[in-house]
């Protein structure tokens, strides 16, 4: 049995596609005879005609991915879009790196660990560029212990 007028009716009453009605083999007389509205508003109510849901996509496998890239996973250079200076622009690495000279300098000078005359050479050695990291401010310092730099430890 096709079925089709009955079908049709329920697909507009229910407002989805026909191919998402579903008929109750049990109840299969009674859908036949149903050829108003009204007939198929019944049935539906009695649970005779049915609306298959829909299948969605499942998040499971996004969500875990993106739970990946939170831990600074998945950032190989496959999945790199832009440029290594338009990931982080030289104006930021700049910036980053003078920031943490400029801490290390307060912190040594703080401790009474270097001068205030090599703390003033030294912040415009590194406002000069002359530093490429801390550990080479801290090389440099350990390397010039004259009278004007003391023992960094």
């Amino acid at each position: 049995m096709k079925l089709t007028l009955q079908k049709r009716l329920a697909a507009s009453l229910l407002k989805v596609s026909e191919k998402r009605i579903k008929f109750d083999e049990s109840g299969l007389s009674d859908i036949k005879e149903a050829i108003t509205k009204a007939d198929i508003a019944k049935l539906v109510s009695s649970g005779t005609i049915s609306v298959i849901p829909v299948k969605g996509v499942s998040r499971g496998r996004a969500r875990k991915a993106a739970a990946q890239r939170r831990k600074g996973r998945r950032s190989g250079h496959g999945s790199r879009k832009g440029k290594k200076k338009a990931r982080t622009p030289k104006k930021e690495q700049w910036m980053n790196r003078i920031r943490a000279l400029r801490e290390v300098l307060a912190a040594l000078k703080e401790k009474k660990k270097i001068s205030n005359t090599a703390y003033w050479n030294l912040y415009r050695k590194a406002k000069g560029g002359f530093f490429r990291s801390k550990r080479h401010l801290k090389l440099y310092i350990q390397e010039q212990q004259d009278g004007t730099v003391k023992n960094e430890k």
